[in-house]
């Protein structure tokens, strides 16, 4: 099996979407309102193409899973409650967002190779630290952050909603 990531383009759209949709289903079926409310939009992503923060995960030359790793600063992680970000030299990070594997190919660790890739790649880029939320009842979600090395840190609210909250994790490389 062949696998490894790339920068997304606008070509790749259509299968981008089509795997954030598994995601939405799969959320869904597992009752978490994260991702219930239309959001990620196809807009949305094209947008992280167009910013080229979006990758997709290829395996056997199919998309197989995509993301969008920032390298700016996410607005929404500028205040962390019930907790803190772990204190670093260079206050400079990079997050993932909108990380979503094809219901094909679950249950085979795509997402720990994808998450080892995005850390890898925010390493060479110059950045040591990694942000990532999840919501609170995403348990699948928080196990694969954590299994990854990310330490929670608290609660952040999604566009100051405190209705909308999301455990906050980070990832300190040295």
């Amino acid at each position: 099996m062949s696998k490894y990531i790339r920068q997304a383009t606008s070509a790749d759209l259509p299968a981008m979407m089509a795997i954030i949709e598994q995601g939405k289903q799969a959320l869904a079926a597992d009752q978490i309102p994260q991702w219930q409310d239309g959001y990620p939009l196809a807009t949305d992503i094209q947008a992280d193409i167009d910013a080229k923060i979006a990758w997709v995960l290829i395996v056997d030359d199919q998309i197989a899973g995509t993301a969008a790793l920032l390298t700016t600063p996410d607005p929404n992680y500028a205040t962390i409650y019930a907790g803190s970000w772990a204190p670093t030299k260079n206050q400079r990070y990079t997050s993932i967002h909108r990380i979503a594997i094809a219901s094909g190919y679950h249950g085979q660790h795509l997402t720990d190779f994808f998450f080892s890739n995005l850390i890898t790649m925010s390493y060479q880029l110059g950045f040591r630290q990694l942000r990532i939320d999840t919501h609170s009842l995403n348990q699948r979600m928080q196990h694969i952050i954590t299994k990854a090395g990310f330490d929670y840190r608290g609660v952040v609210y999604m566009d100051h909603d405190e209705a909308d909250q999301r455990n906050a994790y980070q990832l300190l490389l040295h």
